[in-house]
């Protein structure tokens, strides 16, 4: 149709196109854009984005809203949310896209059997109900429309490869479990995603890990990355024993040894026999991490690298392709990341920034896009994920107003950074709030705490005072992107802190330095990111130094802050210096006592789901 075309059109749906979807016409051609919202939820980080004309619009996770960490639920407030940001209404959605295919599933849940956990069944009926997600979609959200049902890897494999800005890539996607998928290969290119290959339950890297988490006293399905950042403090002495938990067979494939786990019970993770292989009960939660816990969790961590250095490199023969693509819960695995992408056989490596289920909305969405349009999503690169609510200095204020705190407002933006900088060259941890709110499980200059990363005292300090959390956890380093190849043995940009590398800066950096000599650095470009950036460049001017420390701002136990009444209370509960909420600071010695009295004390709010066994129904 190559006459120009006028609005009027948008009255007239085009011969044999389906109904229900919506037509924008640009001034010369015809382009069918649908609105499709890509939903995550009923296992754990439940999500939702929107995606017009196959570009993401926004995403968010439930849990910010809700404040319950790895929330589960239908995530009615992100839905509602993404739908305003985007400037839509529910009237303008043309297809929801589930994360799943819930009858699969349910297949597999049968097969598991009832857990056999007193109350037994009750508590778990309702989760076998391959109905629940479009009827939860009808009653719950109000939609009468299309639903897509994407299986998980699918949804997975299809967040990496069409975000990746690769025309053609190998994809590895790896998780606890889908329906029935653990892990999965395949290859994506212009026509569409091929996964040709894949390991189904119980077998699973990802349950592997989650058992070893559970053994070592951390909550299942939350603290596999604590696991990862003890790894560096032990020794591989007990290599051998993980090797005979989980086998590395030839090809794409490996095997559980089941008599060492008991999760197809619903009662914990592992069995009595893994406790026997290693001669020791499991550790009780909170108590010392000794010599014996380091060890467990580096030995687990070195089989976890080895299966996946060896599988990406099955792939690559496979495929052929020098980028590769992951995704899945175990793809946030950042130390295995960076070796795969250094000593494995893939020049580019692109790891979905949310590589959980939150994630897989995303693609089950670009999934739909290619179902509804015969055509894939543009090939662009995902250069950012500041894709979730942000809040005008003007709405900080009227939130502020009547409190009786006093405030400084920069509304130079320059003026405010020089503030914030010289406040950090003096010793100072602040929080900073500012733009959009980050999609995914890391602080990335918008919900952040920041400090001077050559101080020697501040990594325990944030740790011990401010985070509230256990001292052996490292802290990542944000960089301005051009300067990063000074400090860090690293060549290429990482916006999203999904790998580590060796720090090789002429700077001493204590408090982002890991025990083994390693960072997990995020690049930050001034495009992406400009009031991050300029405050780095103003850190920079006074220190020689261009890094800061960046760590997500919340407490132990809590989702990232999303509202500045997030802010302000995490602000009052920890051990912050000041708050930087857009374009106004806060002095800790402003806040009034009795706000610091009230709130001190508050707990923080947890998900009902056991954290001692990985919820498989």
């Amino acid at each position: 149709m190559g006459a120009s075309l006028t609005t009027d059109l948008l009255l007239t749906r085009p011969a044999g196109k389906p109904p229900n979807t919506a037509y924008r016409w640009g001034e010369e051609v015809s382009q069918l854009e649908p609105v499709i919202v890509g939903l995550a939820a009923h296992f754990h980080d439940s999500a939702c984005c929107v995606l017009v004309g196959g570009r993401l619009a926004a995403a968010a996770q439930e849990e910010r809203f809700t404040r319950v960490k790895h929330d589960s639920s239908l995530p009615r407030n992100a839905f509602r949310w993404c739908l305003a940001n985007a400037g839509l209404t529910i009237a303008d959605v043309d297809c929801i896209a589930w994360y799943e295919d819930p009858v699969a599933k349910l297949d597999r849940q049968l097969w598991m059997g009832l857990p056999q956990v007193p109350p037994a069944a009750p508590p778990f009926l309702f989760r076998l109900d391959a109905a629940r997600p479009a009827r939860e979609l009808r009653e719950l959200l109000g939609w009468d429309g299309r639903i897509e049902f994407v299986p998980h890897h699918v949804a997975h494999a299809a967040s990496a490869f069409d975000f990746s800005g690769f025309r053609d890539a190998a994809i590895l996607t790896v998780d606890a479990v889908g329906e029935w998928t653990t892990t999965s290969y395949g290859r994506g290119h212009e026509l569409g995603i091929d996964l040709f290959e894949e390991v189904e339950f119980p077998h699973s890297l990802g349950l592997f890990y989650s058992a070893i988490t559970s053994y070592l006293g951390f909550d299942v399905n939350d603290a596999e990355y604590k696991v990862m950042g003890l790894a560096p403090y032990g020794r591989p002495q007990y290599v051998d024993q993980m090797r005979m938990l989980v086998e590395n067979v030839p090809g794409g494939r490996f095997r559980l040894d089941l008599e060492y786990f008991d999760f197809l019970g619903g009662a914990r993770m592992f069995s009595d026999a893994l406790c026997a292989l290693f001669g020791r009960p499991p550790r009780e939660p909170e108590s010392e991490l000794d010599a014996f816990t380091r060890d467990i969790a580096r030995s687990a961590q070195v089989v976890l690298e080895e299966i996946l250095l060896a599988k990406a490199a099955w792939l690559h023969e496979q495929v052929g392709s020098p980028r590769l693509c992951m995704a899945g819960g175990v793809a946030l695995n950042c130390v295995a990341n960076g070796r795969i992408l250094r000593e494995g056989p893939f020049e580019e490596l692109f790891v979905q920034p949310a590589a959980s289920d939150a994630g897989a909305a995303l693609g089950a969405a670009t999934i739909t896009h290619r179902r509804m349009t015969g055509a894939a999503p543009p090939v662009e690169r995902l250069a950012h994920v500041f894709l979730g609510p942000a809040y005008s200095g003007d709405e900080i204020r009227a939130v502020l107003r009547g409190s009786g705190v006093t405030t400084q407002v920069f509304p130079d933006q320059a003026a405010l950074c020089d503030h914030v900088a010289e406040r950090l060259a003096c010793g100072e941890v602040i929080g900073w709030f500012r733009g959009a709110m980050e999609f995914g499980p890391r602080a990335l200059g918008a919900r952040s705490i920041l400090a001077d990363p050559r101080n020697p005292a501040m990594r325990d300090r944030v740790n011990a005072f401010v985070k509230k959390r256990e001292g052996f956890r490292p802290f990542a380093p944000a960089v301005i992107a051009e300067r990063a190849g000074e400090h860090f043995d690293l060549d290429h940009d990482a916006p999203f802190m999904l790998e580590t590398c060796q720090v090789r800066s002429a700077l001493d950096l204590p408090a982002i330095t890991h025990v083994d000599g390693s960072a997990r650095p995020q690049t930050v470009e001034a495009g992406a990111n400009p009031g991050f950036h300029a405050l780095l460049r103003a850190f920079e001017r006074r220190t020689g130094c261009p890094i800061l420390l960046n760590t997500s701002f919340n407490l132990r136990g809590e989702p990232i802050v999303c509202t500045p009444i997030d802010a302000l209370l995490c602000f009052v509960r920890s051990d912050l210096d000041c708050l930087v909420l857009e374009d106004t600071v806060i002095d800790r010695r402003d806040v009034p006592p009795a706000w610091i009295e009230a709130f001190r004390d508050t707990p923080a709010r947890r998900t009902g789901v056991s954290h001692t066994v990985y919820t498989l129904l």
